[in-house]
């Protein structure tokens, strides 16, 4: 089965307005900075649009929807969203799953960003460049000279960067992200370019990773986006047909990045119960399904 999903948004003051301008994401405050397209996290659940209910209560009532995969997780594990950034987001950091679940009582945080668009000369920050010590790490941070020891990085449109629990990263101004991560709102905030938000800078030197950091990116063609032990995500450009046939291991979750068409699920051996779809639309597809994608159009789809 295919339920098509309405997102809730949050303004946040380094927000813009594409998602409202060219997504068609609906909210009454001036900004849209974030929109959670998949989500069965408490602080912003996405809604069964044909059923008017939350996805985590139907996922509840039905959990082989999930998929096997689902199984060793406690909770929904993923959550997905479009970002929008009109100004600089803060440099943060997020706990893995032990510091998470000890200190906060909520699960750690990998995620993966894709660059859907950018403006010119826009960039990233990227963990550290040379090693450093915590007492050195703490000094930056209150002295205000952190910008001199991060890594800056240029994006470009297609780039894919994995930001693992414990690395120190921000997103930069000019940038629309879609970002698959673990089902989370864990922050660790260090630095926000003076803006009056908290800064959480005992825990952050906590969880911070102080080494160098690697990193790949910039202008993926490949179909599979990321891989690690809470998700895989995959891009697609379709200008026909597509079609998938999902194992009873995970459900997937199509987000349209651009175009339009119409998107299938499979009864019998017909393809029929068709839904029309456009830019900034978001399905989930119960586990075991059978669909396909017509229509002209660029996905990121992700599973378990």
């Amino acid at each position: 089965m295919i339920f098509r999903l309405k997102a809730p948004v949050k303004d946040y003051i380094w927000g813009g307005t594409r998602l409202r301008d060219e997504y068609g994401k609906k909210s009454g405050c001036e900004r849209i900075a974030e929109s959670w397209e998949l989500s069965c996290h408490n602080d912003g659940l996405s809604i069964i649009e044909t059923l008017d209910i939350p996805l985590v209560e139907y996922l509840a009532e039905h959990p082989e929807a999930m998929g096997e995969n689902c199984r060793k997780f406690n909770d929904f594990p993923i959550l997905i969203k479009l970002i929008d950034a009109r100004d600089n987001l803060s440099v943060q950091v997020h706990p893995d799953e032990k510091y998470a679940l000890e200190h906060e009582g909520e699960h750690g945080k990998t995620e993966m960003w894709y660059v859907i668009d950018c403006e010119p000369d826009s960039s990233i920050i990227y963990g550290l460049r040379e090693k450093i010590s915590r007492k050195d790490l703490r000094s930056a941070i209150e002295n205000n000279t952190l910008m001199d020891k991060v890594n800056i990085v240029p994006v470009h449109k297609g780039d894919v960067f994995m930001i693992r629990a414990g690395t120190l990263h921000a997103i930069g101004k000019g940038c629309l992200i879609a970002e698959i991560q673990q089902s989370s709102n864990v922050t660790y905030r260090v630095y926000d370019y003076g803006r009056p938000r908290e800064l959480h800078i005992d825990k952050a030197l906590d969880v911070a990773n102080r080494i160098p950091a690697t990193f790949s990116g910039h202008n993926s063609g490949k179909r599979l986006l990321a891989r690690c032990k809470y998700f895989r995500v995959y891009r697609e450009i379709i200008f026909d047909t597509s079609r998938w046939h999902d194992s009873k291991k995970s459900f997937t979750h199509v987000l349209i990045l651009d175009g339009e068409g119409k998107i299938w699920s499979h009864y019998d051996e017909y393809f029929n119960d068709n839904m029309d779809f456009k830019k900034g639309d978001s399905f989930f597809i119960t586990a075991g399904s059978r669909w396909q994608i017509t229509g002209d159009c660029s996905i990121i789809y992700t599973m378990v």
